[in-house]
């Protein structure tokens, strides 16, 4: 039986995704057996990146600057940018070195179901966004799923005024996928074949 403090970590750890109960109960012997390897280095982390931790006021991105290092990134190109649902989708994409441009995050997908609006995403602030000028391409870059679409088709009509190209990523994304799961390979394919939306 654990103390209620290691008992505490556990639980902690058991509501973090990816996580049960007893993959929590693992990591927390590992961290134990490894203190000053594995606990020690990770607490620090912890500690810093809580006391650094914030959202970029221009893209949506979670970073420890704002704005983040993709925004300040003079080696992107500012003339491209990608719509993602969620900052995991984000760092998919960017991790598998892609998209040259910047990125723009909702903070969701439209959904009836969930009672997710377009006033509760960042939708208006995109279009604001792409209104200053400067923009040629924006790639709607939604998880395939039916709300995913639906907030595409939704965020289309609200910048079908601009004077700017609009794609969105090709059907290899599985439908019902998410981008954060998807292979480097899938990924490069849907986005060297995304199409014009409409």
């Amino acid at each position: 039986m654990a103390s209620q403090e290691i008992e505490a970590l556990t639980q902690a750890l058991a509501r973090l995704p990816g996580l049960g109960p007893r993959s929590a109960r693992r990591a927390v012997l590992h961290l134990m057996k490894k203190r000053e390897g594995a606990l020690l280095p990770l607490l620090a982390a912890l500690r810093t990146v809580s006391e650094t931790l914030t959202t970029c006021s221009v893209c949506g991105n979670v970073d420890t600057l704002d704005p983040c290092a993709i925004c300040i990134d003079p080696r992107r190109d500012p003339t491209s940018l990608c719509v993602v649902e969620e900052v995991a989708d984000l760092w998919a994409l960017d991790r598998a070195r892609l998209f040259p441009g910047k990125y723009h995050v909702l903070g969701g997908r439209l959904s009836a179901l969930e009672g997710v609006r377009p006033e509760d995403l960042t939708i208006d602030k995109l279009v604001a966004r792409v209104s200053q000028g400067g923009i040629d391409e924006v790639v709607l870059a939604m998880n395939a799923t039916l709300e995913g679409q639906t907030t595409a088709h939704f965020i289309a009509e609200r910048l079908e005024e601009q004077p700017v190209r609009l794609t969105q990523l090709a059907h290899g994304v599985p439908v019902g996928g998410e981008l954060d799961y998807l292979d480097e390979g899938t990924l490069a394919q849907a986005l060297r074949a995304r199409r014009p939306i409409g």
